[in-house]
Order: C-alpha cells, then structure tokens, then sequence
C-alpha cells in the first residue's frame, strides 16, 4: 500500500499535463513528429542489425519506409537543382538560330547594296512589324523619306513604286531581327523557369537575349546616322556612319559565334558521354604538349579573320570598293601615293594629331589598302597554319577531324580571296558583294569549328571521369 500511494499522486499530478494540452503545444508536438519517428526507425534498424539476424519484418519495413523517404527527398531536390547537361534540342535550337543570323546578315548586306537601309526614317518596334495598309499610308512613309538626305541629293526622281520595292527589303530586314529575338527570347525564358539547361548556359542564353536587344539599338543608331546632314560632311554621299556600320556587324557576328559555340559544346558532350572510355582517350590526346603551340595559333586566326572582316566593314561603310578596282596593284604601284594615304584633309585639328587614326579609319585609299593588306595576311596565315598542321609531332598528334578542318578553311579562305578579287574587279556587283559578305562569315565559321574542335572541356572532363569512377566500382 505504502506503494501504491506515491504511485497514484504521480499520475494525478501529471494527468493535466498529459491530458489537457493547448493548441500551440499540438502544433509544436505534430512539427517533431518526423524526427521522433525517424529517431524510432534508426533505433529500430539499429537493433535489428544488432541483433545478428539476417532479416526481421520490422528492420525490413523500417528499411523501406527510409529508402522510400529517401527516394523522395531525391525527387524533390531534382525538381528544384539545375541539370548537369543540356538537351539535345538545345542544342539544335541554338544551331538553327545561328543559321538565321547567318541569313540576316547576308540580307543586311543586301539591304545596304541596293541603298534601302535608310527608306524607314522612324523606328517603331511593335507598330512597325506591319507595313503600309492602305494608299493612305504609303503617301504618308513615302513623304516622310522625302524629306531625307538621301532622296533630296540621290533619288529626287523616285517615284512610290520604287519606293515600294526599297522598303520593303528595309522591312524584312527588320521584321527578321524581330523575329530572331523572339525565336530566343521566349524559349529561353522557358527553358530556365523549367530548369532544363545548365547554369552556364543559362548564363549564356541570357547573355545572348541581352546581345541581340542591344543589337536592335545598334541598328537603328546606325541607321539614324544617315538621316542628318550634321553626320556626315557636306555635298558627300548619303551614307551611315561606317563605324556605326562596323559595330553593327561586330555584334551581329558575336552573336552568331556565341550561338554556333554553345550548340556545338552541348552536341560534342552527348557524344563524349555516349562511350566515356573512347572520349577520355581523344581529350588525353588533345592535351598533348606538342599541339599546344597549334591551339594558340588557331586562336590567333579567329582573332585575325574577324578583325579582317571588320576592316571590310569600313570599306563598305565608306563605299572604298569602289575605287582602284585592280588586284594586286593600287593605281601605278602596289599601294597609293603617300600624299594620298596620309591626306591632310581628314584631320579635325589645327595640330594634325589626328592625321594618322583617321586616314586608316576614314579615307577610302587607306582603308581598301589596310583591308587588303590583312585580307592577304589572313589567306598566308591559313596555308601557314595547314602546312604546321602537315608536319612534324603536330601531323602526328592531331586528331583527324581538327585536321579536316584545318583542310576545310583552306577551301574557305581560297574561295573568299577569289570573290573578294571579283567584286573589286567588276566595281562591287550586288551578287557578288552579297557573296562575299556571306564568305566572310564562313570563313570566321570554318575558324570557329576547328579551334572548337581543338579545345578540352573541363566541365566534360570532370563528368567523364565519374562516369568511369561509377563504371569501375
């Protein structure tokens, strides 16, 4: 008895406690249930291995209760991380848009040959993607190209219809950048909103939406520098700034270099993935000392080809193919009279320190002179490098389809020489201008591939080498 009464005063007092408990208390007791039964599941487990039994049911379930949560934690973290490849889609996606910047730029140099870039005097992005209607509106973008530079002192004699024919190739133009960034745009927002690529080429998607809307400002600045007498110097011809004109292009070559790349990379790492043994022998192979000095040298060419094709975009912008229209000699000689090269007359200050800048960036003579100049340079760097390619430890090292390539920018290059002399002969023909514009961009492209294909991708390494750790064990 003397028991059984301390007993009894115990569970009295502690019966409230137990019984009569508050809303907060519930809600704080439900919120440690998960791990006061997960602390019950481990003692469980913990005590059936202990037990030296093979199985027991209650190990057993506890067992699949674990793995099961486990499983879903797994589940909800994937749904939330980034993957660590991207889709081959992705890559297609990237690739085709590439190919219509191609277009594009080909088209641009159309637009600016048959002199039609400056036929849309307002910049409109939205209402602007629809052309003229009605009668009505046509008199109405007709009388505002009037009032221009370039109908007053090229075209006072046009009438509608012709008008008609430059503007509309002025309207592709621009409905086909508009077009582009929303073919981009949209399914990068996509694409990152559902985690389905990478959180570098996240990074580069962006950065490539941001480069094609800076684009479209670059172009209608570029194109407002044509429409004011006070931009260029009196009585010369109605043109835009040339290098409004280059920058135009540069970025429009950006970004077609930064698209080809980044589906280039996410297709060559499907393919290393797809047999880890053999791709882990081609990167060793690519890392051989002996093809370094010929990696550099491809990276130096890709430098050296879009500076080239820059140097051609001056010669456009100042219509410089248009005059000594021989090859290999200038006039009389190789090269210009001195006087003419280095004329006074482009100097913007009383001193002349702007003699020597200027002359290379805006007098014609000196500008077709420097494009030729490295246009040549360029061609003898590529055979140079073709014939590094065919000697020594690099003819041994190199994989066979970095020397495929290096065979294929001969062909390019060859094939740009010879339309580039073409167009300079026939004095800048529409077609064969437009052919050379497209020749450069794949020459760039041809140069592109082949440092491509000479690289080694660390992140692909890094996964290669897992997937073998896994394979082993």
């Amino acid at each position: 008895m003397a028991l059984i009464v301390p007993g009894i005063r115990r569970v009295a007092l502690q019966a409230p406690s137990r019984f009569f408990i508050c809303n907060q208390c519930l809600r704080q007791s439900a919120a440690s249930r998960p791990r006061f039964a997960s602390r019950i599941l481990n003692v469980v487990r913990s005590r059936s291995f202990a037990d030296a039994k093979p199985t027991t049911p209650l190990g057993t379930m506890a067992d699949h209760v674990a793995s099961r949560s486990a499983s879903m934690h797994a589940q909800e973290l994937s749904k939330t991380a980034l993957p660590k490849t991207n889709p081959k889609s992705v890559a297609y996606w990237l690739i085709g848009s590439a190919v219509s910047v191609f277009g594009i730029v080909v088209w641009g140099g159309l637009t600016r040959l048959t002199e039609s870039g400056l036929s849309i005097t307002e910049w409109r992005p939205v209402t602007g993607s629809l052309p003229p209607m009605s009668q009505q509106d046509w008199d109405s973008e007709f009388e505002k190209y009037r009032a221009s530079p370039e109908f007053k002192l090229l075209n006072p004699h046009m009438t509608i219809d012709e008008f008609k024919k430059i503007y509309f190739m002025e309207w592709a133009h621009r409905v086909w950048g508009r077009f582009i960034g929303l073919s981009f745009v949209l399914p990068t927002v996509y694409l990152i909103a559902r985690r389905r690529v990478t959180t570098k080429m996240a990074f580069n998607l962006v950065g490539i939406s941001a480069l094609i809307g800076f684009q479209g400002f670059i172009g209608w600045w570029m194109v407002k520098s044509g429409l004011k007498d006070d931009l260029f110097a009196p009585g010369s011809h109605p043109r835009v700034s040339q290098y409004r004109l280059t920058a135009h292009l540069a970025t429009a070559f950006v970004c077609y270099s930064w698209m080809l790349l980044s589906g280039l990379a996410i297709l060559r790492t499907h393919r290393l993935l797809a047999d880890p043994k053999a791709a882990m022998s081609a990167l060793r192979a690519l890392q051989n000392p002996a093809l370094n000095a010929f990696r550099r040298s491809v990276f130096a060419l890709a430098t050296l080809t879009f500076i080239t094709i820059m140097s051609g975009a001056l010669v456009a912008g100042l219509d410089a193919g248009l005059i000594y229209n021989e090859f290999p000699k200038m006039g009389l000689g190789l090269t210009p009279p001195k006087a003419e090269l280095w004329d006074k007359f482009y100097c913007r200050k009383e001193d002349g320190s702007d003699l020597w800048w200027r002359n290379i960036l805006e007098n014609p003579s000196t500008v077709q002179m420097d494009h030729r100049i490295l246009a040549v340079s360029t061609f003898c760097a590529i055979l140079a490098l073709f014939a590094y390619s065919r000697t020594g430890r690099v003819a041994a090292a190199l994989p066979k389809d970095a020397r495929k390539g290096a065979t294929g920018l001969v062909h390019l290059a060859s094939m740009q020489v010879a339309l580039g002399i073409s167009t300079l002969i026939y004095m800048v023909p529409i077609p064969l201008a437009a052919a050379h514009q497209a020749g450069s961009l794949a020459v760039l492209t041809g140069a592109l591939v082949l440092a491509h294909r000479l690289r080694v991708p660390r992140p692909t390494l890094r996964m290669i080498e897992q997937r073998l750790k896994q394979l082993k064990q």
